[in-house]
């Protein structure tokens, strides 16, 4: 029986040291700098090939693991079936007993619930602040006093490259100004 780690954060300016230590004990430990909302987790992808039957995947927390409870029952019927117990260290799960694996689904549903509250929460702000009259995304490049002054240059005879360099602007944003009637 191997102990195999698998570590992960989210963004490259996150340190794994923390984890690290708590997964000294491992023969093995799969690392990974990779949001856990992208299915791009090529570490993972490895780490779940590498295990063998009778071996142990440790992990710090549930959330290092999985991105939503879909995620964690998919990882869970992989390790299963591979004979493979899951240990979780901070929530004190280990999925060898029957208490372990009810916990670990527990704990994966209420991960989910609380994913799902927040991101209703932020669409509640987001809303709001619309409401209010704020503005989302990139601000206009140009006034309307300068999209109307880069128009008539154009009516004169401006060349394109040569607004582009006044304006510091790329050739598809002069464009859609000359194309739009309001900024």
């Amino acid at each position: 029986m191997a102990k195999i780690g698998y570590a992960r954060v989210s963004s490259i300016g996150q340190s794994l040291d923390v984890q690290r230590e708590k997964l000294n004990s491992c023969e093995k430990l799969f690392e990974e700098k990779h949001s856990g909302t992208t299915d791009a987790r090529p570490i993972l992808k490895q780490c779940l090939e590498y295990v063998r039957e009778g071996d142990q995947l440790i992990v710090t927390r549930i959330d290092r693991l999985a991105r939503s409870t879909l995620h964690l029952c998919q990882i869970s019927e992989t390790l299963g079936e591979k004979g493979v117990d899951l240990v979780v260290l901070d929530q004190n799960i280990d999925t060898s007993d029957a208490t372990g694996r009810l916990l670990f689904n527990m704990l994966g549903a209420i991960g989910q619930f609380e994913t799902e509250i927040r991101a209703e929460r932020q669409m509640d702000g987001i809303k709001k602040a619309k409401d209010r009259g704020v503005q989302f995304g990139k601000r206009p490049a140009l006034t309307v006093s300068q999209i109307s002054e880069l128009r008539e240059k154009r009516q004169q005879g401006t060349l394109i490259k040569d607004l582009m360099t006044q304006y510091s602007l790329s050739k598809a944003t002069i464009y859609r100004y000359l194309g739009t009637n309001t900024a």
